[in-house]
């Protein structure tokens, strides 16, 4: 599946945060140019803080020479007003500020019901990153990830919660399950193989957190 583009650049962190933790992968885009450089599966413009700016990308992303579609509009309650006449530039529309399960089912109710659009595996994306949650293959910068089963699911566990800090224990009953016996020296092995198989570049994105246990990269909302 082609990422959705977001716009503006950066997004508001309330989106980011529903757009990774639904596995969704995505681009912010800070103006039509930008757009044109890609190609996309939808759009989710938040005309909601910059209503004049964000109305007029809505309808730059429409025209032939971009032409993307679905898109979902966010706005704020007092610019219901300001759709009328524009129905032509958007195929959804949410008020924020939003419950993140109803931006979730909308965007994936747009991607399901365009024609010919397939929503695709479900993915975990971090930077260049990417885990395929059905094929179980991983790589980051374009690279194949060659990971046993327990190194892909300790990879997507903290990949899918970045900026969280996990002990060590805690690992070990989320990943490897309450009925695991193993001790702390299980995670320390795993994060060092994988960090190895990472490679000297992208080692760095697993970070260990002295006295408590690990974390993998930064929270992507975090204000």
């Amino acid at each position: 599946m082609q990422p959705l583009l977001v716009w503006p650049d950066p997004p508001p962190p309330d989106l980011v945060r529903v757009l990774d933790m639904a596995g969704l992968a995505w681009t912010a885009v800070a103006d039509e140019n930008a757009a044109r450089s890609g190609v996309w599966a939808g759009a989710i413009v938040a005309a909601d803080e910059q209503g004049a700016a964000g109305f007029s990308m809505a309808r730059a992303l429409r025209r032939g020479d971009i032409g993307v579609a679905p898109l979902l509009l966010l706005i704020r309650g007092t610019q219901l007003a300001d759709l009328d006449g524009r129905h032509d530039t958007f195929d959804d529309f949410c008020v924020t500020p939003f419950h993140p399960a109803e931006v979730e089912a909308r965007i994936r109710h747009l991607l399901a019901s365009e024609p010919g659009l397939e929503t695709g595996p479900e993915i975990v994306q971090y930077e260049s990153l990417l885990l395929n949650l059905e094929t179980y293959q991983a790589s980051i910068n374009n690279r194949p990830l060659d990971l046993t089963y327990m190194e892909y699911e300790l990879l997507k566990f903290l990949s899918s919660n970045p900026g969280r800090v996990f002990t060590r224990e805690t690992l070990l009953s989320r990943v490897w399950g309450y009925e695991y016996y193993g001790g702390a020296r299980t995670v320390d092995v795993h994060i060092r193989r994988l960090r190895a198989k990472l490679g000297e570049e992208f080692a760095g994105l697993i970070q260990t957190v002295r006295s408590v246990g690990y974390k993998f990269g930064e929270s992507r909302w975090s204000v």
